[in-house]
This record gives C-alpha cells, sequence and structure tokens, in this order.
C-alpha cells in the first residue's frame, strides 16, 4: 500500500476527496443494479459480483461458487470501469465491506494497483454523514488497463491439503461459527469446515457500529492468532472466496502482510472427496 494511504478510508476524507477519486459501488444481491440505478454516491459506478468479481462457475467443485477471473479479464473489467492505473479508487458496498467491496480491493491489489481503499461503515455511512447521491447510471471514458498477474498469493485446494497438517501452517476460516461447528450451511451442500482450520469470524475485525476496529487492535488481534506463523504459511478462506477477503483487508489495515487467499473455499472443498469435519464426524 502506498506510504500514504491506509487500505481503509473514512467518510469524512471520503467527503474531502470525493471529486478527485474513482468510486465504485460493489453492492450485491437482490435487485442490486436496480437500487442503483434509483440511487447512489454521487459518480459511483457500478461493479457486479457475478459479471466483474467472479468467473461464470462451471462446476462450484472447480474454483468455488464465486470461481476468480483471469488477471486478463479483470484488466478488461477495470478497462470497462474507466480506471487507470494511477487513478485513487474508492470502493464501497452495504454491508461494512464483507461482502463484495474487500473482494474488489484484494483484486485490484493483486493486479497491482496502490491507491485502493475501502470506504469505512460503506453506503450507510455515506448518507448518514451527507455524502450526495443520485439517480441514473454513470457516463465515463473506458481505459485500456494494462493486463497483469495475480501478484497478491494464492492457495489452491492441494496446498491446503497439505497446510491444514502442518503446524507450521495455519488455515483461517472467516464464515460464521454456526456455519463452521456444521450447525447450519445456508449456501453449500454440506455443513462443517476444513478439518485443521481456525475459526476467526470476520465480524471480529468490526466494532459494534460495524467499523473497522483501530488498526492497532487489529493487528494486537492477528498477532495473537498467528503466533510464529510465517505469513507466507497462512491462508485464508470462507465460503467462496469472498468474505475472505475481509479478514485479508483488515489485516492489511493493521500493518501485517497479506496472507494466502483460498478462492475455492469450503464450496469448492466441501464438493470434492476431501476429509470434512462435520456435525457427524465430531
Amino acid at each position: 500500500m502506498s506510504a500514504t494511504l491506509t487500505s481503509i478510508i473514512n467518510v469524512g476524507e471520503l467527503l474531502k476527496l470525493q471529486d478527485s477519486i474513482v468510486l465504485i459501488d460493489a453492492r450485491a444481491g437482490a435487485n442490486t443494479f436496480e437500487n442503483y440505478q434509483k440511487e447512489h454516491l454521487k459518480g459511483a459506478r457500478f461493479a457486479d459480483l457475478n459479471r466483474d468479481l467472479a468467473a461464470v462457475p462451471d462446476n462450484p467443485a472447480n474454483g468455488g461458487r464465486h470461481p476468480l477471473p483471469s488477471s486478463e479479464d479483470f484488466s478488461k473489467t477495470l478497462s470497462s470501469l474507466g480506471i487507470s492505473p494511477s487513478d485513487h479508487v474508492v470502493v464501497y458496498d452495504d454491508k461494512n465491506g464483507s461482502n463484495f467491496a474487500a473482494r474488489f480491493w484484494w483484486m485490484i491489489r493483486a493486479v497491482g494497483h496502490e491507491k485502493i481503499q475501502v470506504l469505512n461503515g460503506g453506503y450507510q455511512s455515506a448518507i448518514q454523514a451527507g455524502f450526495p447521491t443520485e439517480a441514473g447510471i454513470e457516463t465515463f471514458e473506458k481505459t485500456a488497463y494494462p493486463s497483469q498477474e495475480w501478484k497478491l498469493p494464492l492457495a489452491d485446494i492441494e496446498e491446503v491439503e497439505k497446510a491444514r497438517k502442518n503446524d507450521q501452517n495455519i488455515v483461517i476460516d472467516v464464515r460464521d461459527k454456526n456455519r463452521y461447528d456444521g450447525l447450519i450451511e445456508p449456501l453449500d451442500l454440506i455443513a462443517g469446515h476444513i478439518p485443521g482450520a481456525i475459526n476467526v469470524p470476520l465480524t471480529e475485525n468490526l466494532d459494534e457500529n460495524g467499523f473497522f476496529k483501530p488498526a492497532n487492535e487489529l493487528a494486537e488481534k492477528y498477532k495473537a492468532v498467528l503466533k510464529d506463523i510465517k505469513p507466507e504459511n497462512t491462508i485464508v478462506h470462507c465460503g467462496s472466496g469472498v468474505t475472505a477477503c475481509h479478514t485479508l483487508l483488515a489485516m492489511d489495515y493493521a500493518g501485517l502482510p497479506i496472507p494466502k487467499l483460498y478462492a475455492g473455499s469450503w464450496s469448492e472443498w466441501s464438493r470434492n472427496d476431501r476429509e470434512m469435519a462435520t456435525q457427524k464426524t465430531e
């Protein structure tokens, strides 16, 4: 990250910068584009999770429910959003960064873009602070974002298989405890977790008001979680490689190295012939 930028930006700073940034609306869910058209933060361009931040899932057993697109395809997405490598980009969603803003942040950082921040408190905090809104669709000039390889570390299913059995590695599952414990599973076919993975829910990155905890608190928390495990031996996952990025964002904000992302996550692992910790096995 640039020496002058943290990975999180508060709405007060955003209000001062609104005329000099590229703002990205990464809200997702039912009727999201229609909601964007009805109202969005002034100047914000819309990025769609399924179209822009994930490849079409051929088979979730190979890459999970939201497989990463190729870095080349993502560079085309950045071009279609009118983003240039020198732009200061700010992204928001309406889930405190936990759904799709953090995924966008990880992806654009992974192609080497440095000036990228996530809005703390998201859409709601901007509205409450009086950030101007508008309706319709933004118009802007497309760019030609240079294609890059993914530069942030990734882990595949085979690496996770080895890491979960090695005490020099740590696999972190950021899903809610009820999903990790196998009590509920709203999205995937089997409830449970990867044996050997520890559960550090992403909600622990936030305070009671839905804002990221201070960087020093997050640093203390994750140093305690990681103990002496090296960053390159740390793998973070979730259900489909989206919300895991929230914890990667929190760790970067805390000044820690960004661990490996297991993009396929539980949605891939649980659809393969792999050992699983479920209610029936524990």
